[in-house]
């Protein structure tokens, strides 16, 4: 990759509130294993009001492609030398003509949890996602982790809702192609939970980071 001397401008990305989608502000990743129910659930408080004037792009939720990586992400990989910030790699990852099905769950759950947050922070949401595919305690799939029953609230009868925002749903699918290729080192590494630093569960976890709006644990 030559190296970036422009930053593309970043589209903006905050929070709003309104009905029906639950967005910027998460409140637990939990960890509700895929074959026990005993343990706490997702709750991601807040909403999305539709924005004015673009089409909404409705997601595929369909044709699951399973994929078990035994080795995990590798959290040592060194920050590429040629871009001298994640907004540059973000800005200088091309979206695929056409999203795999892996993908755009990723993306999903970057886009739905973490749209109000930093690029950092939406890195480490897409991180907690695939983290739990590799970890042999979740679903072994992208999306059978974020369609996984009560963790991700934004998911409703078993799809996501519709992308309102396309800029800021742009900047998700760059994130989380950089997660899942692991282009780009994430500040929460290994972590499998977070919540929103206004609520306590009282987990006894190993807390691992505070990135925006989010507490990361392991």
């Amino acid at each position: 990759m030559s190296r970036i001397l422009n930053v593309a401008g970043m589209a903006a990305v905050g929070m709003t509130a309104a009905n029906m989608l639950f967005l910027a502000e998460p409140g637990f990743a939990s960890d509700l294993a895929a074959d026990a129910g005993t343990l706490p659930a997702i709750i991601l408080p807040g909403a999305d009001a539709p924005v004015a004037d673009e089409a909404a792009v409705p997601p595929d939720a369909n044709g699951l492609s399973a994929k078990d990586d035994s080795q995990g992400i590798d959290e040592s990989t060194p920050e590429p030398v040629t871009a001298e910030s994640l907004a540059d790699l973000v800005a200088a990852t091309t979206p695929p003509a056409e999203l795999d099905p892996e993908l755009r769950c990723l993306a999903g759950a970057v886009y739905f949890e973490s749209r109000g947050e930093s690029l950092v922070g939406q890195l480490a949401v897409a991180h907690v996602v695939i983290n739990r595919a590799q970890s042999g305690r979740f679903p072994k799939s992208l999306c059978g982790v974020v369609y996984q029953k009560s963790q991700f609230s934004f998911v409703r009868g078993g799809k996501l809702p519709a992308i309102r925002n396309a800029a800021q749903w742009k900047n998700a699918v760059a994130i989380a192609q950089i997660a899942r290729e692991g282009s780009w080192k994430t500040r929460a590494p290994g972590a499998l939970f977070f919540h929103a630093r206004y609520v306590s569960p009282g987990w006894r976890k190993t807390r691992i980071a505070q990135i925006d709006n989010h507490i990361f644990y392991r």
